[in-house]
């Protein structure tokens, strides 16, 4: 038997088909996409193939530890740090079992690696090398970077699902179409789970333009390693192979029902009310780990559980991105080893990281996305043949109805699709001048090269033209700048180049821009440092101020550069930090589901103990209004001492409220004169007027119309300054924001300066640049979601309008209400005094049950 399926088998168990199907199609020289359950075994299907090839071919075990070490073999591309190390530790796991001579490494090339071992990557590649898209651009950038790849027999990407739809995607397709162009037999496979559009996944990892079909796990029968089962016939070009695990995982969600449900909810106190049964249910297990949708949530959780806890000191810890990175590793060793009861964490530990110990995973408010849940759940029962708990906690009660919503949605695998970005040219003019740092190219080269890339499958002349033009002088208007002539064009050899040392180490510093954010370090007067927060947030502070962060109560001493010092700090609580990202809408999966479960309880069903909890506040709302029907859209109207209310309850998440919101505004102010305040969340908009909407029902139609909905979204929304926010990030990427050398960063306000002199500068002299559209683009489809908005729109045009006049704010109005007074501040009240007074005013209104419309 081969040493690599020996070893599996006594250390692992007996494989699953799905990994033999992989492994076949591995020795086959096939390329695809495994989409597994998380905790099913993927990596190791990923990865023995790999062995399973080179132990065949050197059969004498004997002569192995007088062989050379190997050559770069296995190229293993992973979006986060933490996951890393976790693939690197299982990676070794199985050379060293297979056989203590094998003449194979594995090490990681991350921000988290020493310089040491960077330098002496730089000299030669591992047997197998774990990175991550940045990284391995990084790498992808210096003149010898073709001979340290040679003979790179395979590329897998995993958790492919969360890197496809961003521009580390499209940074990492980029990368394949250059590793491609020198091994044209290259062997790629991407990791996936819980994903909606794996055929299109699969599509845009491998590249235009053919795919071989899926395969049928039937198919492979008992065909062991080495021999390819029926169906397998070698993938040429962008083909794919399509390999799916032959079970789905269980994933069942429980609920922490709250003993007193609020029939007049509001979003304000992050559910701290339900610390006592979330400490209840920790108690119950070995380990925990505690998810919270956001940094400043976890800040929260964390303090209050240290808190009321104290017991528990030791083994209870904080983990989210901003975390200094030694911190961090320190606590995923710990959750490893089994030392710690419960971690409080963000989407920082979401992936595919085995922390077997984990035996529960909670989840502190709505998910909103059916995909975030299952991933979640997966760090529990994170072995083959266990089941994935997740327990959820309502943060307000109609997160009751998201988490019955939710366990539907995943029973019924309706799973959120994620869709690859087209054509992001700020990526490509950092890839130009990486591929002119790493050994040059020509135009016909290059162009070939790109379209095999899915995102620039359809780059034409023209484009390349122009990026090229970029990178050789800045383009039209910045020609008279010799700092924006980044590469050369040796017109003798038509191949462009960099030969500038300077240019060099300015791009290396700037590979890593697309996933980095604004941030002040925080640090001790003695050089320790904590880790980060967003320099809107320090902006808030003087000396003195005290914030929570990381677990500690600190105490603010000045701020230099983009260096914060602070002190340990003793007395009341501080603020808590907030960063950017915190307002996830519900994605449409799930507000389809939401609004299933609504239609249901319009009909009086309430099936489940969430919808049997949230039973009194849906039959209030249906005595004083309606519970909206799926074919139907709720528009209730509501007169208080604020002025004329328009609530509307469209059902399809926060993001696309928002663009509705703005459009019926401006609709509204242009069909007369008056103002309007819009306040959104995840089920429904507010429109507030000092004066009466007097219109019928074809006019209300008029303004929910889909006719010009591009031309008036960008008149009623300031697009341009959105555009210019946009294009920020983008001028960053492309290589215009220069930056400064480690220790001597630039604050915020210089970046956005001269981000903004660009933009203007473009707009003026050249208005043709490309990048210029390529922000408007993602402004209409990133942060205004047109395309969603305009379905959105369409299903409206089908729904029965519905209005009602209930007298008073109702249980799903009332949400809406509180959210307005939170965003303004109430100066003359407090604006919580006021949501809890006007709460028992509508409690007594209702009497002890669903009371009339009064």
């Amino acid at each position: 038997m081969n040493p690599a399926e020996a070893w599996f088998r006594e250390a692992v168990g007996e494989p699953f088909r799905f990994q033999r199907a992989c492994w076949a199609a591995q020795l086959a020289g096939e390329s695809g996409l495994l989409h597994a359950p998380t905790g099913m075994g993927k990596t190791y299907a990923a990865l023995l193939g790999s062995l399973l090839r080179w132990c065949g071919e050197h059969s004498d075990m004997a002569v192995w530890e007088t062989m050379k070490t190997e050559r770069i073999r296995v190229l293993w591309v992973t979006p986060l740090r933490a996951l890393a190390a976790d693939t690197e530790w299982s990676i070794r796991r199985a050379l060293e079992g297979v056989g203590t001579g094998m003449p194979w490494i594995v090490e990681r090339r991350t921000g988290d690696v020493s310089q040491s071992v960077k330098a002496r990557q730089r000299k030669r590649l591992p047997s197998v090398l774990v990175t991550t898209p940045e990284s391995l651009s990084l790498l992808l950038s210096y003149a010898d970077s073709r001979e340290k790849f040679a003979g790179l027999e395979t590329v897998v990407v995993d958790e492919w699902h969360e890197l496809m739809s961003t521009k580390r995607g499209t940074q990492t397709e980029l990368g394949i179409a250059r590793l491609r162009a020198w091994e044209p037999g290259l062997s790629v496979w991407g990791l996936s789970a819980t994903l909606g559009n794996l055929e299109e996944a699969m599509d845009c990892l491998m590249g235009p333009p053919r795919k071989l079909g899926s395969v049928k796990l039937e198919e492979v029968g008992g065909a062991g390693p080495g021999v390819p089962p029926p169906g397998f016939t070698g993938a040429v070009g962008g083909a794919g192979r399509m390999i799916h695990g032959e079970e789905e995982k269980e994933v069942r969600v429980e609920t922490l029902v709250p003993g007193d449900i609020e029939r007049f909810p509001w979003a304000g106190h992050l559910g701290i009310r339900q610390l006592e049964p979330v400490l209840e249910q920790i108690g119950k297990a070995r380990s925990t780990l505690l998810f919270t949708n956001t940094r400043s949530q976890s800040e929260i959780w964390f303090n209050a559980i240290e808190q009321a806890k104290p017991g528990w000191a030791g083994e209870i810890a904080l983990h989210h991105g901003s975390i200094e990175k030694k911190a961090r590793l320190g606590v995923e060793q710990m959750l490893k080893e089994g030392m710690l009861k419960c971690v409080v964490c963000t989407s920082s530990l979401d992936l595919g990281v085995d922390f077997t110990p984990v035996e529960q995973v909670i989840q502190v408010a709505s998910p909103k996305g059916v995909a975030r849940l299952m991933q979640r759940a997966g760090r529990s029962g994170h072995q083959p043949g266990r089941a994935s708990v997740v327990v959820g906690v309502p943060t307000h009660a109609l997160e009751l109805i998201d988490f019955a919503a939710a366990r539907s949605a995943i029973e019924a695998r309706a799973i959120e699709s994620r869709r690859p970005l087209e054509l992001p040219l700020d990526v490509l003019v950092q890839h130009l001048v990486t591929l002119a740092m790493g050994g040059g190219f020509t135009k016909a080269e290059v162009l070939d090269e790109l379209r095999g890339s899915w995102a620039y499958r359809e780059l034409t002349e023209q484009q390349l033209d122009w990026a090229l033009a970029f990178v050789v002088h800045g383009g039209e208007s910045l020609r008279a700048y010799p700092q924006y002539a980044r590469v050369v064009l040796d017109e003798a050899t038509e191949r462009y180049g960099v030969t500038d040392q300077k240019t060099a180490k300015t791009h290396r510093l700037g590979i890593g821009t697309i996933t980095s954010d604004t941030a002040i370090s925080l640090q001790f007067a003695n050089g320790k440092k904590l880790g980060t927060v967003e320099e809107s947030f320090v902006g808030y502070l003087k000396p003195g101020d005290r914030f929570v962060f990381a677990g500690h109560l600190l105490q603010l001493v000045r701020v230099q550069g983009m260096t914060a010092t602070v002190k340990r700090s003793t007395g009341k609580k501080g603020r808590v930090p907030t960063w950017q990202g915190g307002r996830t809408p519900l994605s449409t999966q799930l507000a389809d589901a939401v609004r299933l479960r609504l239609d249901g309880a319009a009909k009086g069903e309430f099936e489940g103990q969430e919808m049997g909890a949230i039973r009194p506040l849906l039959e209030l709302q249906s005595a004083w209004s309606v519970i909206p029907r799926v074919e139907e859209l709720l528009m209730e109207h509501v007169k208080t001492r604020d002025g004329f209310h328009v609530f509307l309850y469209p059902l399809q998440g926060r993001l696309v409220h928002e663009g509705l919101g703005a459009l019926l505004a401006y609709r509204l102010t242009e069909a007369s004169a008056r103002s309007v305040i819009v306040t959104v969340n995840d089920y429904g908009l507010e429109l507030l007027s000092p004066t009466a909407f007097d219109l019928d029902e074809a006019e209300w139609r008029g303004l929910l119309s889909t006719e010009r909905l591009l031309e008036d979204l960008i008149t009623c929304v300031d697009t341009s300054q959105l555009a210019r926010r946009q294009f920020r990030d983008i001028a960053r990427i492309a290589g215009l924001i220069v930056p400064t050398y480690p220790g001597q960063q630039r604050p915020q306000r210089h970046v956005q300066a001269s981000s903004e002199l660009f933009f203007d500068v473009f707009s003026e002299f050249d208005p043709e640049n490309l990048l210029l559209g390529q922000a408007k683009r993602e402004v209409l489809n990133q942060q205004l979601e047109v395309s969603r908005l305009r379905v959105a729109l369409e299903r409206l045009e089908d729904q029965r309008l519905v209005e009602v006049e209930p007298g008073r704010l109702t249980p799903l109005g009332f949400p809406l209400w509180a959210e307005r007074l939170r965003e303004q501040h109430v100066s003359s009240e407090a604006w919580q005094d006021r949501i809890a007074r006007m709460a028992a005013s509508l409690e007594e209104a209702a009497g002890g049950g669903a009371g009339g419309a009064g």
